[in-house]
């Protein structure tokens, strides 16, 4: 189920409804939210992929509940040695967990599915920057090239019988690796610009013209911002 058509208007729902939600302070209200963004992401009927990229992000959220209740002066609510769990620091924890997780659902429902070049001439209609859309565009089409060639370093490394341990030898075999990857990063880059000014590129990306948005689209979007503005004043309530 798609609720907005237009990129544009997804990038401003997104933004929109993601700025309300980093500035939710209460437990149960940031809870609604999380529940709706995951509504939102299972009906825009995201591919396996998404959802993988998702558990990575949920694996630093753990890592937060886990660590920030004992960062955080307060009433203590568990001790463990000389370190102390505090009670606000539980619920801190759970609501920037709630939060950080709404904010990836919302990113996912209304972009997940949007191919990069798509995000890039949105961009460029909503008269952004033009540098910035510059590097959006190049980053997202030579960021896959990039990691292409990392898995083709690690592919040899492993045909050499390199095998990773926590040593000296395995640490100093992965800088490497990252140098050269950061010199190859950098002949491709050189060779694009060349092949690049060859074809007559003169600092500008030709962007189709995008049509007018739907009223549909217009109206759910006002629905959206009118839910995200009951939302927060029911979290200052």
């Amino acid at each position: 189920m798609i609720l907005i058509a237009d990129t544009r208007l997804r990038l401003i729902a997104a933004l929109a409804v993601i700025v309300v939600v980093s500035q939710l302070e209460s437990l149960t209200v940031a809870a609604i939210a999380a529940a709706a963004a995951g509504l939102l992401a299972v009906a825009a009927g995201l591919d396996a992929r998404l959802w993988r990229r998702l558990v990575h992000v949920e694996t630093f959220v753990v890592l937060l509940v886990v660590t920030l209740p004992f960062a955080i002066a307060g009433a203590p609510l568990l001790t463990l040695g000389p370190l102390t769990a505090s009670v606000e620091g539980v619920m801190r924890a759970g609501l920037v967990a709630l939060k950080v997780s709404a904010s990836v659902l919302i990113l996912m429902a209304f972009l997940g599915s949007v191919e990069p070049a798509r995000i890039g001439t949105a961009l460029h209609a909503l008269k952004l920057p033009k540098p910035l859309v510059r590097v959006f565009m190049l980053t997202v089409r030579y960021l896959s090239l990039i990691g292409d060639e990392a898995r083709r370093l690690h592919d040899a490394m492993r045909a050499r019988a390199f095998a990773p341990r926590s040593n000296r030898h395995t640490w100093q075999s992965y800088g490497y690796l990252i140098g050269m990857l950061l010199v190859r990063a950098l002949e491709r880059a050189r060779r694009v610009e060349e092949a690049m000014a060859c074809r007559g590129y003169t600092g500008r990306f030709a962007h189709a013209t995008l049509a007018a948005p739907a009223t549909r689209d217009w109206l759910v979007l006002a629905g959206l911002a009118a839910l995200s503005l009951l939302m927060f004043l029911m979290d200052r309530l």
